[in-house]
């Protein structure tokens, strides 16, 4: 097996002076290698401490988009599921980043995940529920090459692995090298391998969720990344879904394999911009590879063997502008029964409008409903929970108005209502211009779930019924909301073929607020207002 000697990466002229590390066992960084840049700039290669580092090998790092969970291979530990009979066997052990920036002791992660004996955590969610492992699993039996999922049980348990079904993966079937990486958005999957025989030399493939657990077939990243007759590997795709990070002993590097960067041009995935070695520290004469990074991209993670306690550590060094990917925005929340207020284990789905393309996939926690998604600037997007026998209150965010410095965090809370007669389910993703009813075109992905919901039960009947806040006369607020919720029921019949019968229609005006239009000394008060403004259905027949 190769070893990774990775340290910092950077695209200008620097000067390196080299420390002895400092031992620091409370888990907190300690400094291993500080650089000395251009631009008065310095920058520090930090050792993860011993609670994570040992005498053994620590490999493959792979962080959470939050940098608070580290997955890392150790190899020959006494403690890993095949050693009494392979001698390097590899498994996945993980740490978690205290509150003060120290790392908490490596824990092994034994059971079902550590079945075979060379594995390894090739991604994690940004809601840390689902886990991509090295290896096919079915019904959490191993079977050879290839990648399975894994997902967190209400026991804290990880369930038994299931393997991805990858069409023409057979292809693939005798390659002497494998690994993989997923994009955050939970349906991108970067895959390193050989179609020929006896080859070490990979290329790079893409492949894309079909539905279920059906990927398509792998498709190359082409000429660009994949040069014939050398060796791409281990890609990274950062959390803008953009910037890849992959290993290549392509010309123009200072060893056998470096680190290269280079920008996706479009959504064909097979058009990128020049791949730019990154160049010494980070490259030396040795192998680099396994470069992943947190969502901010702030900082990266990689391995080393300089100063080392054992054969090779994990460290981390911070980025400089012009190394990080596109910032994104991490939304974390809490999906919850509307109705009881306890959290729910529910599927997630964000689409980017107006034409409700699904931008991504996650999960929310079966313990307490926590989910966390990254997305990406300059876009506007409808997110929903989804569970059986639910109607999912979608929510709306608009991060065309947030400034690109570094990612940031919002707090979004979902809630799922059951499908019972009286429940009332607010549409927040149907909007109108200011003083009209013409519906926007942005509003048809909300208004094509509730087409959808009808259809698939087929015996329930509703009302739409459309609010105003208190500004205007009362005839004026009467006519606007009548006509809006005209507009939102004349949508459903006449685009989603729904028999009129099962569909009625109400204005209600100001006379139904769900908060107060006015604070307490009779000042406006623009979030009731907003509130306030909505349009809603409610089941009137099940």
């Amino acid at each position: 097996m190769k070893k990774c000697y990775l340290i910092f990466l950077f695209l200008c002229c620097f000067l390196v002076s080299y420390t002895q590390p400092l031992i620091d066992t409370t888990g907190k960084l300690i400094e291993q290698k500080e650089n000395i840049i251009t631009e008065n700039t310095i920058v520090k290669v930090e050792n993860l401490g011993q609670r994570i580092n040992s005498e053994y090998a620590e490999l493959r790092p792979t962080i959470s988009a939050d940098g608070n969970l580290l997955f890392f291979i150790r190899m020959g530990h006494p403690a890993n599921e095949h050693i009494a009979t392979v001698r390097n066997a590899q498994d996945i052990w993980y740490s978690i980043r205290e509150e003060d920036g120290s790392w908490s002791p490596a824990e092994h992660l034994n059971g079902a995940v550590n079945a075979s004996q060379y594995n390894a955590v090739f991604w994690i969610s940004p809601d840390l529920n689902t886990m991509l492992i090295k290896g096919a699993y079915m019904e959490g039996q191993y079977y050879g090459m290839g990648v399975s999922i894994t997902r967190l049980q209400k026991n804290g348990e990880w369930s038994p692995p299931q393997m991805l079904r990858i069409r023409k993966f057979e292809k693939f079937a005798f390659t002497q090298q494998f690994g993989a990486s997923m994009g955050q958005d939970g349906k991108t999957l970067l895959l390193y391998m050989s179609d020929k025989k006896n080859s070490y030399n990979n290329d790079i493939y893409v492949s894309f969720l079909e539905g279920g657990d059906i990927w398509t077939a792998p498709k190359s990243l082409g000429k660009k990344i994949n040069l014939p007759d050398f060796n791409e590997m281990s890609p990274f795709i950062a959390a803008d879904g953009v910037t890849l990070y992959f290993s290549s002993d392509r010309p123009g590097g200072l060893g056998m394999n470096d680190i290269w960067m280079s920008k996706r041009l479009d959504d064909s995935w097979t058009k990128w911009s020049e791949p730019v070695n990154l160049n010494k520290p980070i490259n030396t004469e040795n192998d680099e590879a396994f470069f992943t990074l947190d969502a901010g991209g702030e900082y990266a993670y990689l391995t080393s063997s300089d100063g080392a306690f054992g054969a090779s550590d994990i460290v981390r060094v911070k980025l400089l502008e012009r190394e990080k990917p596109d910032p994104v925005v991490i939304v974390s929340g809490n999906v919850y029964n509307e109705k009881t207020r306890q959290p729910m284990s529910a599927d997630l789905v964000y689409e980017i409008l107006p034409d409700g393309t699904e931008a991504g996939r996650g999960s929310s926690s079966p313990e307490d409903g926590s989910f966390k998604i990254v997305l990406p600037f300059d876009k506007n997007y409808l997110i929903r929970a989804s569970a059986d026998k639910f109607f999912a209150i979608s929510e709306n965010l608009n991060l065309d108005s947030l400034i690109k410095k570094g990612h940031t965090v919002i707090h979004k809370d979902l809630y799922l209502a059951p499908i019972e007669i009286g429940q009332v389910f607010r549409l927040n993703n149907v909007f109108f211009d200011f003083d009209k009813y013409d519906l926007r075109p942005e509003s048809a992905t909300e208004l094509n779930r509730v087409i959808m919901f009808l259809n698939e039960y087929p015996n329930v009947e509703i009302e739409l019924g459309a609010h105003t806040d208190s500004k205007g006369s009362d005839d004026y607020n009467q006519t606007l909301s009548h006509n809006r919720a005209k507009s939102c029921m004349d949508y459903i019949i006449n685009i989603g073929k729904i028999p009129a019968s099962r569909v009625s229609f109400k204005g209600y005006g100001e006379t139904v607020p769900v908060a107060p239009n006015n604070n307490t000394d009779g000042s406006d008060n623009p979030e009731g207002r907003q509130l306030n403004r909505r349009v809603e259905f409610k089941i009137m027949k099940n």
